[in-house]
C-alpha cells in the first residue's frame, strides 16, 4: 500500500529508471578496447530493454539518453585532454566539446528507447524489431552531419574471428544487427520463462529462430574461415614494412626536429629490406615535400637507398584562385624517388581538420588550427600502384567509413593500407578502439591490410581478420610481414550495407506507417 502512495515525483527519480539503463551504457563501454570484455555485447542492452516496461514513452526516451551517456563517455573520454592540450582550449571548454558530442551520440540510444516503447509491436517480434531500429539509427549516424561512426556496436567483437565473418555479406552492421537480435532474444526469454505464467508458442518460435539465426553466424564463419585460409595459402604474397617513429606531439611540427624526424624513418625503413613496399605514418613529413629542396633531398636520398617503393604521408599545397588549398595527402614513390601517384584524404574530420560552416562556427577555428585546415580531396577512390600491387589508402578518420575502402576494392584495389596519427590520444584507449575497426575493413573486403601509424598500433591485418603481427604503441620500430593478395570480391564490396540499407528503409516506413493507421482506427 505504502508504493502506491509515493508521489509522482518518484517515479521519475534516479532509481526508478536511470539505473537499469546506465548499468546497460556501462557494460556497453566495457564490451569495447582496452578492456577486453567483448562478450558483454551479447547481454548489455538486456537491463535498458527490460526496464522499458514499467516506463512511459517520455521516461524511455530519458532512459536510452541516461544509457547512451553512460557508454559513450568512458568510451571517448579521450577527445577531451586531445582538444585542450592540442586544440588551445581551457579545461571547461574541452569537457564542454566532449559533453556536446556525447549527448549528440547518446540522443541515437534515446531515439532506440523512444521507438522501442512507442512503437513496440508483438512482443514475439520485439528482438527482431530491435535490432532493425538500432542498426538503421547507427547507418543513419555514419552518415549524418558527415557522421561519426565511432562506438558502433558490431566493432566490439575485433577479437571473435568466428563471428565476424559475416560482415562479408552485411558489414559490421551486420554484425550489430546479430549482437541486438541476441540481447532482445535474451529479454524475451527473461520474459517469457520469468514473468509469464502461461509460455506462448509464438515466443518459443521466436526464440528457436534467434538462436538459429546466431549459431549460422558462426557456423558460417567457421566454414568461411577455412575457406578463406585455403585462399590465402594458394595467393601470391606480397612483402610490406610499416614504419613507427614514435614523434611526439608537441615535436611533430617543431622545425628544429625535421632533419631527425627524415633521419629516423630512413633508419627504421632500412631494418625491413628487402620489401615490396615501404608504408609511413599519416604527415610523416612535416614539411611541403617538393616545395622544400634541402628537406625534399634528402627523403629523396632515404628512398633511393632502399631501392623500393615508399608510401608516404605528407602535408600538401597546392595554389588555387584564392591563394594555397592544403591536403592530407598519400604519396606513393618509386624506387628512382620519383612521385607516382598520390591520394589526398577525402573524408575529413570535422573541428579537427576543417570546421565547417566557418562563418557561424569561427569560434571553433582554434581547434583545427592544432591540425591544420585541410580542403577535401579530389583524387578519388583510385588504387596507388606500387612494384607488383595497387593499394587503397585510408587516411585516420576515414578507416570508419565502409563504403570507402569498398569503393578502393572495386577500383581495383587488391590490398588496403592505412595511416594515421594516434599521438594525439596518449595513452589512453582511442589507439586500440582506432586499430580495431581496421580489422572489419579488412574482413568486409577480403584484403589484407597494412596500418601505419605514427606512435602506434602499427599493424598488418590478413583477409580474415587475423592479425599478423602488431607493435605496442609509443615504442619506435619497423615491423615487415608477407601478405597475401587476394583478387575474391566479396557480396559486401559488390553491394555495401544493403543490410543496413533496408532495415533504414523498413524503419523509415513503419515510423510513418504506424502512427496513419492508428489515427484511421480512431476515425472509424
Amino acid at each position: 500500500m505504502a508504493r502506491k502512495n509515493l508521489p509522482m515525483k518518484f517515479k521519475f527519480s534516479f532509481s526508478y529508471f536511470c539505473f537499469p539503463a546506465l548499468v546497460s551504457g556501462f557494460l556497453l563501454s566495457l564490451a569495447f578496447p582496452d578492456s577486453g570484455l567483448y562478450p558483454l555485447a551479447f547481454m548489455a542492452l538486456v537491463p535498458l530493454w527490460i526496464s522499458l516496461d514499467n516506463l512511459t514513452i517520455k521516461q524511455s526516451f530519458y532512459a536510452g539518453l541516461a544509457a547512451g551517456l553512460a557508454f559513450y563517455l568512458p568510451l571517448i573520454y579521450w577527445i577531451s585532454p586531445a582538444i585542450v592540450l592540442y586544440g588551445g582550449l581551457n579545461l571547461a571548454a574541452g569537457l564542454s566539446c566532449l559533453a556536446i558530442l556525447c549527448i549528440y551520440l547518446a540522443i541515437y540510444t534515446g531515439i532506440f528507447a523512444l521507438v522501442m516503447k512507442w512503437i513496440p509491436g508483438p512482443s514475439w517480434l520485439n528482438p527482431f524489431w530491435g535490432a532493425v531500429v538500432w542498426v538503421s539509427l547507427a547507418y543513419i549516424r555514419t552518415y549524418a552531419f558527415t557522421g561519426f561512426p565511432w562506438g558502433v556496436l558490431g566493432y566490439s567483437q575485433y577479437p571473435n574471428l568466428a563471428f565476424i565473418q559475416a560482415a562479408d555479406i552485411f558489414g559490421v552492421l551486420g554484425i550489430s544487427f546479430v549482437l541486438v537480435l541476441t540481447n532482445g532474444g535474451l529479454t524475451l526469454a527473461w520474459k517469457t520463462f520469468f514473468r509469464q505464467k502461461r509460455l506462448e508458442k509464438k515466443r518459443l518460435l521466436s526464440l528457436g529462430l534467434i538462436a538459429l539465426i546466431v549459431s549460422s553466424v558462426f557456423l558460417y564463419g567457421h566454414f568461411r574461415l577455412r575457406e578463406v585460409r585455403q585462399w590465402i595459402a594458394d595467393a601470391p604474397h606480397l612483402k610490406l614494412s610499416v614504419a613507427q617513429a614514435n614523434i611526439r606531439q608537441d615535436q611533430k611540427w617543431d622545425s628544429g626536429f625535421i632533419t631527425a624526424t627524415i633521419d629516423r624513418y630512413a633508419e627504421l625503413s632500412q631494418q625491413g629490406l628487402p620489401c615490396d613496399l615501404v608504408v609511413w605514418p599519416e604527415t610523416a613529413l612535416p614539411f611541403f615535400y617538393g616545395k622544400e629542396p634541402v628537406f625534399s633531398s634528402r627523403v629523396d636520398a632515404a628512398v633511393r637507398n632502399t631501392r623500393t617503393y615508399f608510401l608516404i604521408g605528407i602535408p600538401a599545397a597546392e595554389p588555387s584562385g584564392k591563394g594555397y588549398l592544403y591536403y592530407n595527402r598519400a604519396c606513393m614513390l618509386n624506387p628512382l624517388a620519383l612521385v607516382t601517384a598520390h591520394y589526398d584524404k577525402h573524408h575529413l574530420v570535422p573541428f579537427g581538420e576543417y570546421v565547417p560552416l566557418k562563418d557561424l562556427l569561427w569560434f571553433m577555428e582554434k581547434i583545427a588550427a592544432g591540425a591544420g585546415n585541410f580542403s577535401k580531396g579530389k583524387t578519388g577512390m583510385t588504387p596507388l600502384d606500387f612494384a607488383k600491387g595497387k593499394t587503397g589508402v585510408l587516411i585516420c578518420f576515414e578507416i570508419l567509413f565502409p563504403d570507402i575502402a569498398r569503393q578502393f576494392v572495386l577500383n581495383g584495389a587488391d590490398i588496403l593500407t592505412t595511416m594515421t596519427n594516434d599521438a594525439w590520444y596518449g595513452r589512453t584507449s582511442a589507439a586500440q578502439q582506432h586499430f580495431s575497426i581496421a580489422v572489419f575493413r579488412a574482413v568486409e573486403n577480403r584484403r589484407s591490410l597494412a596500418r601505419s601509424a605514427n606512435t602506434g598500433i602499427s599493424a598488418f591485418i590478413d583477409p580474415t581478420g587475423k592479425i599478423l603481427g602488431r607493435t605496442e604503441i609509443f615504442t619506435t620500430c619497423s615491423l615487415t610481414r608477407d601478405v597475401p593478395v587476394l583478387a575474391e570480391t566479396s557480396f559486401f564490396t559488390r553491394h555495401g550495407d544493403l543490410g543496413a540499407q533496408v532495415c533504414t528503409v523498413a524503419f523509415l516506413l513503419i515510423l510513418v506507417v504506424k502512427p496513419i493507421k492508428k489515427r484511421f482506427r480512431r476515425t472509424l
